[in-house]
Order: structure tokens, then C-alpha cells, then sequence
């Protein structure tokens, strides 16, 4: 609350957004990470949102994973949307598969399928939903560099 017993919320009360269709062909993942560099960019000159190196790769690297697992085991399009909420980068990508990606257990001997194990390790929430027309699969990345990853 304010001096005036009025509730003034939190600094930045509109989330900043944006949702990026990709085609599914050869060069979306890389047109992916381009457009969540060039988000954060933005909303860092924008709106002084803090973004640091370390988060600004591990959202390119989060972009990678699922913008593949998307193009890999979904036929047709791709929605990727990037919002920024109080203390996260939230990166949701859409596709039309209907089969629930497999996040498998740490295995060093195991070669390959380590994406969304990645992805988990450095998000502080990973989830899937099913939708009527395919899935929806959101990791959110601490903005913050000290905040602890992988707890969701």
C-alpha cells in the first residue's frame, strides 16, 4: 500500500508479451532463438527489465529444446510466446502433437534425450498440458541469477 492506504501493486503490473508463429521448416529454431534475444533485448532497453547474460542464454537454450522437440515430434505448426511476469521469462511453445514429451531421469551413460532434462535443470517450473488441438509445454527461467533452478 501506498501513503494514501491505496494498494499501488507491483512496479510493472502489465506483463510484457509476445507470441511468434514459426513454420515448422529447417530454420525456425534459429528464427526462434533470434526472436527471444531479440524479446529480451527489447524489454530490456524497453522497460529496464534486468536481463543478464546468463538468463539471456538460458532462454535461447530453452527456445532450442522445445521449438526441436516441437518441430521433431509435432506435424505442423508452431506457436512460441515469451512473457515476462514479475520475476520470470516465461517461454510456452504450442504444437499440434498430442503425445506428452518424455522428461527422463539423469543418466550420464545415456546418449542423446537430454533436452528436457536440461530444460528442467535450469527452469524453475517445466509443465505440459494437453489442449484440444495438441499440447502446450511452458518452462519458466528465473530472471533474477541467484534464484535456484529446477524446483518445478
Amino acid at each position: 500500500m501506498d501513503s494514501s492506504g491505496k494498494d499501488s501493486g507491483p512496479p510493472s503490473a502489465h506483463p510484457i508479451a509476445t507470441a511468434v508463429p514459426l513454420n515448422g521448416g529447417n530454420s525456425c529454431i534459429a528464427a526462434a532463438r533470434h526472436r527471444a534475444a531479440d524479446f529480451l533485448t527489447h524489454a530490456q532497453a524497453d522497460q529496464n527489465v534486468v536481463v543478464s547474460a546468463r538468463v539471456m542464454d538460458l532462454t535461447q537454450l530453452v527456445v532450442s529444446e522445445l521449438v526441436t522437440n516441437a518441430r521433431k515430434y509435432a506435424p505442423g505448426p508452431i506457436l512460441m510466446e515469451l512473457r515476462i511476469e514479475e520475476t520470470t521469462v516465461e517461454v510456452t511453445v504450442r504444437d499440434s502433437g498430442r503425445a506428452q514429451p518424455i522428461v527422463f531421469d539423469v543418466d550420464p551413460l545415456r546418449i542423446g534425450q537430454h533436452g528436457l532434462e536440461i530444460v528442467r535443470a535450469v527452469t524453475r517450473k517445466f509443465q505440459v498440458q494437453a489442449e484440444p488441438s495438441g499440447k502446450r509445454v511452458t518452462a519458466h527461467i528465473a530472471l533474477g541469477d541467484d534464484s535456484e533452478p529446477g524446483s518445478g
